[in-house]
């Protein structure tokens, strides 16, 4: 009986232990239709939170590709401010935040990077905040702590993007254009054009004046409009006027002597080498006539120009082909009259003789 007793314990384990054993390998197993709608999910959360204005986000080199990445910590912080992107993900939206980043590496839709220079330049006091070039980190695991994590996947094109692919083909065949145009058309296109080159060099050179004068007498960098050079600035970052806390170290004061030295020498360099009044008034005028032949340029007055040139060509190939002809019958007049003087002293000769 006892022996019984415990053979039927060991078969209720043994059977309890395969059903746990099959519970765990159902829980693990998943059909692949349910792994595709899994990882539709989540590219699907991909894209939604990647075209979010509120996650900060830069364009940066990684490995010789154009790629835009984020910070970790700037993550956290998003999803705790927007939760109901959760709701995308479904029966995953109760995972925490360190989960569904590192489920978006195990999905190769994010790649967790690391900066390139990872040592202080000099002149500054911290790394970059936003690293231009970066590399892949060996951990692909989600972190907080100066993690950079770049998308993978390419996203659709936006409709004014579309829209402008299909009019630059339209634009630049409207540039090739512009000497057919109206003359009205072709004052506002140039005063435009002229208006627009004149702000952003005033611009250039009113932010430079700035930071020079900054820099010489109190030492610091000031820098308006930061980012109206920079390549990888959004629309937003080049609009923006104030700039940013000054976080290098001060210039020395020989430093700031030494150039202010050298711009007070070359400024009165070119106050002393500026043209005059007369040289002004000729380049002016030589500008104004190569403006004018573009502005008034039109088919009919190219087509009359040519026509004007054809009947000088013509003209000068009759005054030449009568020039020649004349030439050639006094050459004849000439050699015919010679030969009937010979003739005559010949024949007075014989007479004489």
């Amino acid at each position: 009986m006892k022996k019984s007793g415990a053979a039927e314990k060991k078969k209720a384990r043994r059977s309890s232990a395969a059903v746990q054993n099959g519970s765990r390998d159902q829980s693990s197993f998943t059909p692949p239709r349910k792994q595709a709608a899994n990882k539709d999910v989540f590219q699907l959360f991909a894209e939604k939170v990647r075209d979010h204005k509120d996650l900060e986000s830069r364009w940066a080199i990684l490995q010789e590709t154009r790629v835009e990445y984020f910070r970790g910590k700037d993550f956290v912080s998003f999803m705790k401010n927007h939760p109901e992107l959760k709701d995308i993900l479904e029966s995953d939206r109760n995972l925490e935040t360190e989960d569904i980043a590192n489920s978006l590496l195990q999905k190769n839709l994010l790649v967790r990077c690391d900066r390139v220079v990872k040592t202080v330049r000099p002149g500054k006091k911290k790394l970059s905040t936003w690293p231009a070039h970066l590399e892949i980190f060996p951990e692909q695991v989600f972190s907080e702590n100066d993690a950079f994590f770049a998308w993978t996947f390419v996203t659709r094109w936006p409709l004014w993007q579309t829209l402008l692919s299909f009019f630059w083909p339209v634009l630049t065949l409207a540039i090739c254009l512009f000497p057919v145009y109206p003359h009205q058309c072709k004052l506002l296109i140039l005063y435009s054009c002229a208006g627009v080159l004149l702000l952003i060099l005033t611009v250039l050179l009113l932010r430079a004046a700035i930071f020079g004068a900054a820099w010489i007498i109190l030492g610091k960098r000031v820098w308006f409009f930061p980012n109206i050079l920079a390549e990888e600035a959004t629309l937003r970052e080049l609009f923006r006027f104030w700039p940013k806390k000054d976080e290098e170290v001060r210039p020395k004061w020989t430093a700031r002597l030494f150039y202010a030295v050298v711009a007070v020498l070359v400024i009165l360099l070119l106050k002393h080498h500026a043209p005059d009044e007369a040289a002004r008034a000729r380049y002016q005028k030589r500008m104004s006539n190569i403006i004018d032949d573009v502005l008034e340029w039109s088919p009919s007055l190219a087509l009359s120009g040519m026509i004007e040139k054809q009947t000088v060509v013509n003209a000068t190939e009759s005054n030449d082909n009568s020039t020649e002809s004349k030439a050639s019958s006094e050459t004849v007049f000439s050699a015919d009259e010679t030969g009937s003087l010979e003739e005559t002293d010949q024949h007075h000769n014989d007479t004489l003789g």
